[in-house]
Formats: structure tokens, sequence, C-alpha cells
């Protein structure tokens, strides 16, 4: 077929929105029923030491960061909360938002608010953007959450390394929300109905930013913000560098997971600060799985899909070429193989895009 230049309009209420996939046209590899509900059973135990163990490091080393500033010892024990801080912060908002961490309600709604304010993330608007995510993952014109639309700004993710880019559009949100405002995208998936609550907790969280902000002015000290606000900018690089993989350089407009997102093994400490959300095929080709049973999921539905990254290196080596071809060939892919047993890729109606070989 002609490849065109064109490039494509990733705004959900330009040229290229409409309907998306229906349900039942995405493909899940099939799991017994019996085995799915066992994986996807809620839990408090896994969760609780997990949590414990993340939200007890970052107040462990604000402490540290306290009786160390002014000290050498203060860099490195910035650098280690920043990375708890940010990186955690940011991958714990997106689980407690599935509701699937906890099995006590209250939990993954207290979680989820401290989570999403450490990743200046309004709770409310990302519920809602996160939920058309996972409905029309990569489809262009209905996801609001491609990261690397194409062709791709390689500046823009150089820059995200130090969350740049990301966070001024997250502050712009923020303020534009306390002031009532949304744009015509985030009309098109936050309901009326939690319109008023979005704006209300911008509002909290623009307060806390400004308190704090003037603190750090009144003791003549960056060590308030150092504690919250910042950490945000400084700290948030990691999960930046390991959420790349999720989706980028792979297939658009196709109702398929195994398509459309990768896994990638990586270490017990990078999994620890991800949530495991490095097994992104099978979280979102079953996201009610919680984050604790999705090795277990991988498991089961390995030999049905593209086998797995061995590692984060193995991921960019593959990814950063394709990522820089886009920049020319916006039509250009990576396509996932399948193991010959698999089931294939359903057919899909909306325009088929050229692989890379």
């Amino acid at each position: 077929m002609t490849i065109s230049n064109q490039t494509r309009d990733y705004s959900l209420t330009g040229q290229d929105s409409g309907p998306g996939f229906a349900p039942s046209q995405w493909y899940s590899t099939p799991v017994p029923r019996k085995r799915l509900k066992e994986l996807m059973r809620r839990s408090d135990r896994p969760s609780l030491i997990n949590y414990g163990s993340w939200f007890g490091t970052v107040l462990v080393l604000g402490t540290i960061l306290i009786f160390t500033w002014g000290t050498v010892w203060a860099v490195p024990t910035a650098i280690l909360y920043g990375i708890f801080y940010g990186s955690g912060g940011d991958s714990r908002w997106h689980e407690c938002g599935h509701g699937t961490v906890f099995k006590t309600a209250w939990l993954n709604g207290f979680f989820y608010q401290i989570a999403s304010f450490m990743s200046l993330k309004n709770p409310c608007l990302w519920r809602w953007s996160h939920t058309r995510h996972h409905t029309d993952t990569v489809v262009v014109g209905r996801d609001p959450e491609i990261a690397f639309p194409r062709p791709p700004s390689i500046g823009r993710w150089i820059l995200n390394l130090i969350f740049v880019p990301t966070l001024i559009d997250e502050l712009k949100k923020m303020v534009l929300l306390s002031l009532g405002k949304l744009t015509e995208d985030q009309k098109d998936f936050l309901i009326e109905a939690d319109r008023q609550k979005a704006y209300r907790i911008s509002r909290i969280h623009l307060t806390i930013l400004i308190a704090v902000t003037g603190l750090s002015a009144g003791l003549q000290s960056w060590l308030p913000l150092m504690l919250v606000g910042l950490p945000t900018f400084y700290g948030s690089w990691l999960h930046h560098i390991l959420a790349t993989t999720q989706h980028a350089g792979l297939a658009e407009d196709v109702p398929d997971h195994r398509m459309n997102s990768r896994t990638v093994y990586l270490n017990p400490f990078f999994r620890f600060i991800y949530s495991n959300m490095n097994y992104h095929v099978e979280h979102h080709m079953y996201p009610m799985v919680p984050f604790h049973a999705l090795p277990a999921l991988h498991e089961e539905i390995r030999k049905d899909c593209p086998p797995a990254y061995p590692s984060l290196w193995a991921a960019y080596r593959e990814m950063v070429p394709a990522v820089l071809k886009q920049q020319r060939d916006p039509y250009h892919f990576i396509k996932r193989p399948l193991p010959a047993e698999a089931n294939p890729t359903p057919d899909y109606q909306r325009p088929v895009l050229q692989a890379a070989e």
C-alpha cells in the first residue's frame, strides 16, 4: 500500500476520533474460569506488605533527609527519596485506580489519594482517563494516554527524564481544574457527575503546594519543597524509563494487547518500584488481576503471547530504532511475533498500518 506522511490527529475530538472497538472485538487469551477467579482475588496481606514497605521507606528516607540536610549525606538520601516518592508513587496511583490492590475499599481509596498527589495527578480525572485507556488502548482519537503520538518527539522524551513536559502539563491541568475549566478532550471522558469533585481535588492539591512553597520561602530553605512537590520532578525519571516500554513503537488501532503492549522481565527492585507493570500485556488483557498476581497470570498465558523481552536493555534496543524511524515514517511500527501455537490476532476495521520488517 502507499505510505502517507500525513500525521494523524490524536485528539479525542479531531478528524481521527470516532467509535472505538467493541469489548467483544478485543482478544483475550483463554484462561480457565476457576483459575482466573483465583488470580483476580483481592487480598490485603500482600498489598499491605508492599505498600507498607514502600510508604514506610518514603517516611524513613524523608526523616533522614531532614536530619542530614546541609550535609553531603543529603544528596544520596534525596536521590533515593525521590525515586520512592516520584517513581514509586506514580505506579501506585495507577494500581489503586483500578481498585484491585486491597480487598478493603478504604485502603484502596486512601493510597489512591496519597499516590495521586505525590504524582501531581488529579485522581478523579485520571480514573476516567485511564478507564478510556483500557477501553481503547492505543486507538488513535480514542485513547487520551498515548505517550508517543507519531511522529514522536524525542526532545520531549528526553526532557521527561526529569519529568519536565509531563509535570508542566499536570500543573496546567491542576490550575485549570481548580478554576473549573476542562479541555475539550477532558470533556470527552470525564463524566458530568465527577467534574465538581475533580475541581475540588485540584484546589486542595494546589493549596498544599502553595502552602509548602510559602513555608520554604518563610524558612529560606529548599527542604520543605524537597520533601513535597519537587520529588515528583527529580524522582520520576525511573518510572518514565520503565513506563516508556509499555506501548512505544508498537501497533496502533489493533484490538489485541499482544500487539500494542510489551512484557519485559525486570529485576526485583525495578518490579517493586514499578508495581509489576512490566507485565503489561497481562495487565491490559486482564486489568482486574491485582499487581501481585501478574507474574502468575504471565505463566498462564505466555504460550499465547509474544516472547517477553529478557531485559530492559533488550526492549530499548528494539524500541529506540523504531521510534526514531517513526519520525520519518509515522506508519512504521514493530510487529510482535506470536508463537506457532498461539491464536491469531483478530480482524479489525481500522486502517491497516505497515509493519516493520
